[in-house]
């Protein structure tokens, strides 16, 4: 085996080219430290770094989510089922919201009174008063809104486990819209995985 080299492979990480010999040896020690649910490969690359296996997949794709005025509105399954489309069994789920007068969340899909209670603090921590902002030429609710998104998530990740984004029995993605005015909020998905 002079001459020829390999990559070693967990998941979506690979490490540099070396001599087979160095690389088992080094693949024995981590699977022993890792236990029997650690994942490594040793891939054979041959004499070029450029001559690997690529065993991770990529995805994307854009969803429309339309409001009403300030609420929640719930995407889950509209993100759920598209995962479950792509027959990927393991990976990660991105979550981006392309806006900054809304924001998203990983919350409670059970009693709708948990997002009307939350909807409720977040009016009395940021109040619409155009005398306490400086931005108010978009209206009363505008500036409030920013403050909103800044205090909450434009961007979620979730775990691809056994082929679907792994929440909880209860958990549920919503857009959290902070403007009083019918808007149409873009996701932007993203999955890596295998």
């Amino acid at each position: 085996m002079q001459g020829r080299t390999a990559g070693v492979t967990r998941g979506r990480a690979d490490f540099p080219s070396a001599p087979l010999f160095l690389l088992a040896r080094v693949a024995s020690a981590l699977l022993r430290d890792s236990g029997p649910a650690a994942r490594w490969r040793i891939v054979d690359v041959g004499t070029s770094p450029l001559n690997y296996v690529d065993l991770m997949q990529q995805f994307s794709r854009q969803v429309s989510v339309s409001t009403q005025g300030k609420g929640f509105y719930e995407a889950t399954h509209e993100v759920v089922s598209w995962v479950e489309g792509l027959g990927i069994n393991e990976g990660l789920l991105t979550v981006f919201l392309r806006h900054t007068s809304a924001s998203l969340l990983i919350q409670e899909n059970a009693d709708p009174d948990v997002v009307r209670d939350l909807e409720t603090f977040f009016s009395r921590l940021v109040p619409e008063d155009n005398s306490l902002y400086t931005h108010t030429m978009e209206g009363p609710d505008d500036m409030p809104a920013h403050i909103r998104a800044a205090l909450t998530q434009s961007q979620l990740s979730v775990p691809i486990v056994q082929g679907r984004p792994a929440l909880g029995t209860w958990q549920g993605i919503y857009v959290f819209e902070h403007r009083r005015h019918p808007h149409s909020r873009t996701l932007a998905l993203h999955v890596l995985g295998e």
